[in-house]
Formats: structure tokens, sequence, C-alpha cells
């Protein structure tokens, strides 16, 4: 071949490249997603933050504007790195206001110091999204912004700017907060924006504590998990299913978390396998395992003091074999799990892997596990979900995802290309939103036999 050749088929592949990106940008910022997890609420909730048009409450649970932003557990821990507890101890941390946390926050990480880590980054991304001007670094100007704001169009708002259709909440039943307000308002849940799920780690996490709660409630339960036990909290979750009308069943599960089957002699193995997964059969729900976090291993940062630590996929594995009637969504937390829980869900097509959560979800890491799981499991996994417990990081959690996946998309399609083969517009969305929205949504209306 001529150098000529060589130059003209280096300039077509350039262009066809360029012609594959665009396509695949495109359809990436179109399409609409359904944020599969969150912790965030409708204005039924409550807020602490009232904003126009709304009381302020003070144990509300729908967090929003910038001082939340600010104060969110990521930053509230990178905060501590550099204004250690020796310069302010963390008792006086906490006795601040929540303005003067987020003051104390913008100072130390915004101000003495350039913002780049990626939670930094999230909140300046977040107020460019707004129009509002990060140059100006104007923090009483930006509360005064988003005081102003009727609450139920800021949502909108937000949702719009995201490009999320749908907001997936975690209804924390042994949460006396939340669960007080599905009690005493049956509409609370009524939000045609917000979708409900129902979570109950104490049943799989503390049988003892749960059964105590159980029996308080009306449902008689012992610390010896017996029958009885058993009946009371098979009719609890089917009642709490149908309260909170949830989508799924969902639990947090610590790295130590193990299943080797239901006579393992584990108090959760048997709740698992004797309660939560008939129930979630018989109701055709999917179970979700978010497995891999530590807690409090710094109490003193409260919330901000979690851990990450390496999980057992085999457990997962076993749970998928063991029972193919229920179907299983799972995130692990672990970097060092990503690779093992990818090849495990192409054995299993009752599970479904999803996200990129907590401190998974930084950009290098983002990028190096959807690459893993599109070359193992092609479009058949949900890349992302939000995880966001303030309302506007929906924005720039969601707008940094569809960068980092369109990235790995435009590369696995020019490696098509480069085999002659020849991606529709029409196929290349088709697969984006499968991604996106489809691979969830079918997930959920799908049942095993």
């Amino acid at each position: 071949m001529s150098t000529v050749q060589k130059v003209r088929r280096s300039k077509v592949r350039l262009e066809e490249r360029e012609a594959v990106e665009t396509l695949v940008r495109d359809a990436v910022a179109d399409q609409s997603v359904w944020d599969l997890h969150t912790h965030l609420y409708p204005p039924a909730f409550g807020s602490p933050l009232g904003g126009a048009k709304h009381s302020a409450d003070p144990r509300g649970l729908l967090l929003w504007g910038i001082d939340e932003l600010l104060t969110y557990h990521y930053l509230v821990a990178e905060v501590f790195r550099v204004a250690t507890p020796s310069e302010l101890p963390y008792a006086d941390f906490w006795r601040m206001t929540k303005s003067e946390q987020a003051d104390h926050i913008w100072r130390h990480l915004f101000l003495e110091r350039s913002p780049i880590s990626e939670s930094c980054r999230g909140v300046l991304t977040t107020l460019q999204a707004f129009g509002l001007d990060p140059a100006d670094r104007d923090l009483k100007g930006y509360r005064k912004w988003f005081a102003q704001q009727p609450l139920d169009e800021h949502i909108d708002r937000v949702m719009e700017l995201a490009g999320v259709n749908r907001i997936t909440m975690t209804n924390a039943v042994f949460d006396d907060n939340e669960r007080q307000r599905w009690l005493e308002d049956e509409k609370v849940g009524a939000d045609p924006r917000f979708a409900g799920v129902l979570r109950f780690d104490p049943l799989v996490r503390d049988w003892p504590a749960a059964a105590a709660k159980l029996s308080e409630w009306g449902y008689p339960a012992g610390e010896r998990l017996d029958q009885s036990g058993v009946d009371s909290a098979k009719r609890f979750l089917g009642d709490w299913i149908d309260r909170v009308d949830a989508l799924y069943g969902a639990v947090s599960l610590p790295p130590g978390f193990r299943y080797e089957g239901a006579d393992d002699g584990r108090d959760g193995s048997r709740v698992l396998s004797e309660v939560v997964l008939p129930v979630l059969a018989e109701r055709g729900l999917p179970f979700a395992m978010m497995i891999g976090s530590e807690l409090r291993v710094n109490p003193e940062l409260r919330d901000a003091g979690d851990m990450v630590g390496q999980s057992d996929v085999s457990s997962v594995v076993r749970l998928a074999r063991d029972f193919p009637g229920n179907r299983f969504l799972c995130t692990m937390l672990a970097r060092e799990n990503q690779h093992a829980l990818a090849v495990a869900a192409r054995k299993f097509g009752n599970l479904m892997v999803f996200g990129c959560w907590w401190f998974l979800n930084n950009p290098s890491l983002v990028d190096e596990i959807t690459r893993m799981r599109v070359e193992l499991l092609g479009l058949s996994f949900v890349p992302q979900h939000s995880d966001a417990r303030v309302l506007e990081q929906l924005v720039y959690k969601w707008r940094h995802s569809r960068e980092l996946i369109a990235d790995v998309l435009v590369d696995k399609y020019a490696d098509l290309a480069a085999t002659g083969w020849r991606t529709t517009e029409g196929e290349v969305r088709r697969d984006v939103g499968l991604l996106l929205e489809k691979n969830f949504t079918n997930f959920l209306s799908r049942r095993e036999s």
C-alpha cells in the first residue's frame, strides 16, 4: 500500500470516528433516565429548607439547596483532611448550624485551595447548570437564589437538567422518621415523579433488633427466629410493599455478608431464604443488594465515617443459583469486586449488575468499570444510578456520568466500525436506551419461571 493510500485510509477512519462520536454523544445526551436508586423524596416528606411557598421542616427528608450540597458527607470527610480535628474538633463542627458548616467547607475546599476533587467539581457543575456563575464565588448569592425557588418547580427543573424522567426513592421502613410519615399520610408517596422502594436492612443484618421492632409494631416475633417470626416478618413485608407501592425490595450489606445456604446457621440467611425472597417472588419484585459498606469506622464523622471493604461475590452467585425464581439487582462498593461480579452476571440471567456506587463514583473508576462491563456483558447491565441524597446532585452526577458513558461507547462503536460493521443512528439510540432506561424497566417487569 502506498503512502498516499495509507493517508487516505487514515482520513476515512478519522471521519468515520468523528461521525460515530457525534451520533453517540447526541444519543446519550437525548436519552432520558429512570434513576433506579436515590435517597430523594417528594415535598410531602418535608424539607429542612422550605424555599418559596414551603415551610421548613427540621426533620424533613427532602434535602436540597447549596448548603446541603456543601455539607454532604463526601465534603465533610474531605474538609477534615485539611482542617483537622486538632484545629476544629468534630464536636465543634457538629454544633455549627448548617450554614456555618457550609461556610467552613466553602472556605477550606473552594477558596483556600482549588476545588478539584469530584465532589467539589460536582457542586460547581450544578451551579453552572442553573445559570449561576461559579467564578463569582458568591456563596451568599447562591443561597439567596436557592431560597427563592418554588420547590415543586425546582424539582421539575432539576429533573430536566439531569435528563431524569423518574426518581426512585429509598424508603427505609425501620427509620422512625420516615415510617411515621407513611403512617400519618397515606398519600405521602403519591407524587408521580417518585417511585417507592422498600428498604429493610435490619431484617437481614440484625434479626433480634428487627424482631423487637416487629413485635412493637404488631407483628409478634421472638429474638430466636422461629416459624412464628417468619410468618410475622412475611406479613410485615407484604403490608409495607403495598403501603409503599414498592418497585423492589432492598438492603445494604457489609463486606462481611455471607450466604452459604439456607441452613448455614446465620439468621440473615434464613430471613433471606424463608422471608424476603419468597415474598418478593410471590409479588414478582426484584431484590436489590448493595454490598460493601463498613459503617462508622470513624464514628465522629457520623455519615461521613463509613468505609469500603472487599465483599464475597460467591454469596451473590449462591443466591442467584439457589433462587432462580427471583431477580437480583446488585452493586458492590469495592473496586476489587467488579470483575468477579460482572463474570457472575454472565452466568445468571436473573442477576442485573448496576451502577458505580458511592466511592466508585469517580471518573477514572466509572470509565474503567463501564469499559470492563461492556466488554463482558455487552449492553445487558445498568451502567449508573445517582445515589443522590441532595436533590441537585442529580444534575452533576448524571452530567458527569453521561460524558463517561459516551466516551466508552464512542470507542466501542469505533472498534465495530474498524471491523466493517456499520451501526445506524437508530441502532445506537436503541442501545443507549437499553443502558440508561430499558434494561432497568424490563428487569422490573420480567418474571422468572
